[in-house]
C-alpha cells in the first residue's frame, strides 16, 4: 500500500492533544447544541481563542460554539503540523527570552478590569540554529496568543522600520530583562526612532480608518440585504439593483452604480466567509445564511470598539513622538477619557472615524516640525546585533552554563520533507 509522504513524521502526534493556535481549522468530533440549533459531529470551523481547556471555534455556517480540547481536531495534515512546530519551537526556545514588556492596554494606561494581560518580547537563537541547513523559527506564539517573541534579528528590522509594536516592547513601562542581551537592546533603543513613525503609526492608522468606514458600510448593506434575502427570491442582480437605489451610490452611469453594488455584495459574503459563517464564498451561501439567521447578525470583528480607539491611540501617540522627540506610552488626559469611553462602546463609530480623520492635520504639522531624525541609526543597530549574535557565538563555543550555552535546545537535523501544494494547511 503506498503511503503519504506528507505523514511522515506525524505518527507521534497526538491530534486531539496537540495545541492549537488561533486561526487553525479543526473538525469536531462531538455533536453540539447552540440554541436551539444542533451543530452535527465532523461540522468544521476555524479557532478563534482558547481559555484553559476550553476552545472557542467559529463554525461555518453557525457562530461560535465552546468546545473541549479533546472535541475537535486539526482538519488537515498542515494545520496539524503546524501546530505541532509551534509548541515545539515554544517549549525548546522560551528559555532564550532576553527581554520582555507587557504591551497593549496595561502599557497605555486604557485598563480595565476585564483587560488581558499581554506580553510580547525578543529571543536570541542559540549560536548551533543559525549555522545549518534547517530554517530556525523567527517567531514564538504562546498557545493562547497572548505570548508573542520574536528572533532578535526579525525584532530589530521591523523595528527599523518603525513597526508600533516592536517600539513598543522596546519603550514599555513595565519590562522585564532576562539577559545582558535585552539590557543592549533597551539602551540602544532610540537608535530605532525616526521620523518614519510618522508613516508607520500615524498615515497606517489613518489609512485602517478608511478602511473602517468601508466596512461599517458593508455592514449597513449587510442588514439591508438579509431583510431581503430572507423574505424574497432575488438574483445577484436584482439585489444590487435595490442596493443601488436604497444606499443612494453614486456612479456616472446607471450601470456603473449596479456594479458597485454588486462589488459590495461580493464583498459582503467574502467577507462572511472569511469569518466562517458561510460555508463558501458565493451568493447562495448569503441568501441560505439570510433564511436561517436573525438579520442582525454579530458586528465584523473589524467595527468593535478595540479596533476603533487602537487607530486613534496609534494617531495620537504619533502625534506627541513626533512633536516632542520622546514617547510616553502611556496615554494622556484629555485623549485617554476619550478612549476609555470609545473602547466602552459609548461614541458611535462614525464619529471616532470622523475624531481620527480631524487628527490627521495635527499629525502633519508635528512631522513638518519634529526634532526626530529622518531616518533610524542603522550603523549603530548593525553593530547591535553583531554583538549579540558574537555573544551567542562565545557562549556556545566556550560551553558557558545557560541556554544558550551548555544547555541550549538540540535543533532537529536536516531532511527531505516530500510534500504537493495540497499539503499546505
Amino acid at each position: 500500500m503506498p503511503t503519504d509522504p506528507r505523514l511522515r513524521g506525524l505518527h507521534d502526534i497526538d491530534p486531539e492533544a496537540v495545541p492549537l493556535p488561533r486561526g487553525t481549522e479543526v473538525t469536531t468530533r462531538v455533536d453540539r447544541l447552540a440554541g436551539e440549533r444542533r451543530i452535527p459531529q465532523g461540522a468544521m470551523g476555524r479557532v478563534v481563542k482558547i481559555e484553559g481547556d476550553a476552545v472557542h471555534v467559529q463554525v461555518v455556517g453557525v457562530g461560535e460554539a465552546v468546545y473541549a480540547r479533546d472535541e475537535v481536531t486539526p482538519r488537515t495534515s498542515g494545520q496539524l503540523r503546524f501546530a505541532r512546530q509551534r509548541e515545539a519551537a515554544w517549549n525548546q526556545l522560551w528559555p532564550c527570552v532576553v527581554l520582555e514588556a507587557v504591551v497593549g492596554s496595561r502599557a497605555w494606561g486604557l485598563a480595565d478590569d476585564a483587560s488581558d494581560t499581554d506580553r510580547r518580547g525578543i529571543f536570541v537563537l542559540p549560536f548551533s540554529w543559525t549555522t545549518g541547513l534547517v530554517a530556525a523559527p523567527d517567531d514564538l506564539v504562546s498557545a493562547d496568543g497572548s505570548a508573542a517573541y520574536w528572533e532578535v534579528g526579525k525584532a530589530v528590522r521591523q523595528a527599523l522600520r518603525a513597526d508600533p509594536n516592536t517600539l513598543e516592547v522596546l519603550f514599555a513601562p513595565e519590562v522585564e530583562v532576562r539577559d545582558p542581551m535585552g539590557e543592549w537592546l533597551r539602551e540602544a533603543r532610540d537608535a530605532f526612532v525616526s521620523a518614519e513613525i510618522y508613516g508607520s503609526f500615524g498615515r497606517y492608522a489613518l489609512s485602517q480608518a478608511k478602511k473602517l468606514r468601508q466596512s461599517l458600510r458593508l455592514a449597513r448593506h449587510r442588514t439591508l440585504l438579509l431583510e431581503w434575502l430572507r423574505g424574497e427570491r432575488l438574483t445577484l442582480d436584482a439585489a444590487a439593483a435595490r442596493l443601488a437605489d436604497a444606499t443612494g451610490l453614486e456612479a456616472p452611469t446607471e450601470a456603473d452604480r449596479r456594479l458597485r453594488a454588486r462589488e459590495y455584495i461580493k464583498q459582503l459574503y467574502r467577507s462572511l466567509h472569511d469569518q466562517a459563517l458561510i460555508p463558501e464564498a458565493n451568493f447562495d451561501s448569503l441568501v441560505a445564511l439570510a433564511r436561517r439567521q436573525p438579520a442582525e447578525l454579530e458586528l465584523p470583528g473589524e467595527l468593535r470598539p478595540k479596533n476603533a480607539y487602537n487607530l486613534v491611540r496609534l494617531i495620537g501617540t504619533a502625534i506627541e513622538w513626533l512633536r516632542t522627540g520622546t514617547v510616553d506610552l502611556c496615554v494622556p488626559e484629555p485623549l485617554r477619557g476619550r478612549l476609555l469611553a470609545i473602547k466602552r462602546g459609548e461614541v458611535p463609530l462614525e464619529e471616532v472615524l470622523d475624531h481620527a480623520d480631524e487628527l490627521a492635520a495635527e499629525l502633519e504639522a508635528a512631522r513638518q516640525s519634529t526634532p526626530l531624525p529622518p531616518r533610524a541609526d542603522v550603523a549603530r543597530v548593525d553593530r547591535l546585533l553583531r554583538r549579540i549574535r558574537e555573544e551567542a557565538a562565545r557562549r556556545w563555543i566556550q560551553r558557558e552554563p545557560g541556554p544558550l550555552g551548555a544547555d541550549a535546545p538540540t535543533l532537529a537535523e536536516a531532511q527531505w520533507h516530500l510534500h504537493d501544494s495540497k499539503s499546505k494547511g
